[in-house]
């Protein structure tokens, strides 16, 4: 017996009805801006350099050198704290946690905090001397949804996040921009735990099961996952399909024009 052919879909139809839905949710670093590549090399040369000083040292630990594995494993989407405590753990490398004011610089006392702040240091000098632009296939998806009044928001576990979308012009796309800052300042937990998409949501008047998340990170996607909203769109940056989907994206694109009718 001869199984139908699928009909394919009709002409300006896209895997999500974005009318259906009450409000929608980016995560900026390679969602909306390819700041995710910035981020990847200024981690890899922080946790570079601090293993490469350190190494020759008698300390308990794998001092081999980060890679890139490292950061989707460890690191990805989470606040900066988190990821070097993380990525630490994942050593067996114990560090103090510190203070907010430590520099990292090499001919100080290593600490959590102050690896964090290096690698904030390496992130911010880049993006004053390179700027940003946006994906042009999310720019799209932003004129789509502004032309349907949809509500917008960027839920970012950056910090960096209210500069880095004033340099990519698109600071007045957002009614609310959840950043890591904010996070800290409201004492929510950062991905993966949900609070900051489901935060966003309130300040917009939608219920976690009428918005839409749309997530690079493993970690973003667990979030959403686990803050039960209607879907959650896994962005292929190099996380891997098959990883996103098994962290609880509803369906995975590499870009985000997929999803513009």
């Amino acid at each position: 017996m001869t199984t139908p052919a699928t009909p394919p879909e009709p002409a300006g139809t896209t895997p999500v009805d974005w009318s259906a839905h009450a409000a929608v949710l980016f995560d900026l670093d390679g969602v909306i801006t390819p700041t995710a590549e910035v981020h990847m090399r200024a981690w890899s040369e922080m946790f570079n350099a601090f293993l490469s000083e350190h190494r020759s040292e008698d300390t308990a630990g794998d001092w081999s050198a980060y890679t890139e594995a490292d950061y989707f494993a460890h690191v990805d989407g989470k606040p900066r704290y988190d990821g070097v405590r993380d990525f630490l753990a994942s050593r067996g490398i114990a560090l103090p946690e510190g203070e907010a004011t430590d520099s990292g610089a090499p001919d100080r006392a290593p600490t959590v905090k102050g690896l964090g702040n290096r690698k904030n240091d390496a992130f911010n000098a880049v993006l004053a001397r390179d700027g940003v632009s946006a994906f042009p296939g999310s720019v799209a998806l932003l004129d789509h949804l502004r032309d349907l009044g949809t509500p917008l928001a960027v839920v970012s576990s950056s910090a960096n996040a209210p500069a880095v979308l004033e340099a990519a012009g698109l600071a007045d796309r957002f009614e609310t921009v959840v950043s890591g800052a904010v996070a800290e300042e409201l004492g929510l937990p950062g991905k993966p735990a949900p609070d900051t998409f489901v935060h966003a949501a309130t300040v917009l008047g939608a219920d976690p099961g009428s918005a839409v998340v749309l997530e690079d990170a493993v970690s973003g996607v667990r979030a959403g996952a686990a803050g039960g909203f209607a879907v959650v769109v896994g962005v292929d940056r190099g996380a891997g399909a098959e990883v996103l989907t098994g962290a609880g994206a509803t369906l995975v694109v590499a870009d985000l024009a997929e999803l513009v009718p």
